[in-house]
């Protein structure tokens, strides 16, 4: 474990994670079959559809590559999906990662359909480079906002990243009104940009233009260094309201 952020602390925060997920009624599950997974999303009531990034017959999702974090309530039934994935940048960056598909597509010229682009515009995004995770296809169950979860959503995901890559950055594409309603403050993100992912892909129904948000090594190694001190409590962590769809892709 690098710095010092020991085992312990990990196995801490995960804990601390866990157990407010549990006091909302959610009972989390992880795991790495992204067929299993997508077999799950594809038929949750009022969830978009996982997008390519996580989809086996498009990306390439390994164990030890990718993982993803369900949490089902007291009946069994799924309230909440989140997703993360790792990517060796070092030879390139994550401007040139959108731009050119492969964070969609494990092999862009065969699996993007005519009429499918990327750009981006976030002026950081050239300089996010070496070994970076990527937090998406966040989904809560209407009646689990409001619960104070927002912080276990980014927080037990970015304990696990950690523990599996110790990543250099960690970073998520989200809705402007992510950022409007604070609701990336309290998953944990430091740092966004407008028009990080400006994405058209024709055959998924796909035409967005979405803010990057994300966190460095040291932001995340400060995180976890607190591990067990984000509280409980409702009103200062408060998730997406009604509102909100509770996602992000």
């Amino acid at each position: 474990m690098q710095g010092d952020v020991t085992t312990l602390h990990i196995s801490k925060y995960i804990c601390a994670a866990e157990e407010l997920g549990r006091r909302s009624g959610l009972h989390i599950t992880m795991g790495d079959d992204f067929e299993q997974y997508v077999g799950i999303t594809d038929r949750l009531p009022g969830k978009a559809p996982t997008y390519p990034n996580f989809r086996p017959d498009c990306s390439f999702l390994p164990p030890g590559k990718a993982f993803w974090i369900i949490g089902r309530d007291p009946e069994g039934r799924v309230a909440h999906v989140q997703a993360m994935r790792f990517d060796h940048l070092s030879n390139t960056n994550l401007a040139e990662h959108l731009r050119s598909l492969r964070a969609c597509f494990a092999d862009p010229k065969l699996k993007a359909m005519p009429g499918s682009s990327s750009r981006c515009h976030a002026p950081t995004a050239p300089s996010i480079t070496g070994l970076v995770a990527y937090h998406g296809d966040i989904w809560l169950r209407e009646d689990f906002r409001g619960r104070g979860l927002a912080t276990f959503i980014g927080r037990i995901a970015f304990g696990l990243a950690w523990a599996k890559w110790s990543p250099d950055f960690i970073y998520a594409l989200v809705a402007g009104w992510n950022i409007e309603k604070g609701i990336v403050d309290r998953y944990g993100y430091v740092h966004r940009e407008p028009h990080g992912s400006i994405l058209h892909l024709p055959a998924q129904g796909i035409n967005d233009d979405e803010w990057l948000v994300w966190l460095t090594r040291d932001e995340l190694l400060k995180t976890l260094r607190t591990s067990g001190s984000f509280g409980f409590g409702e009103g200062h962590l408060a998730a997406a309201d009604s509102s909100d769809d509770g996602q992000h892709h």
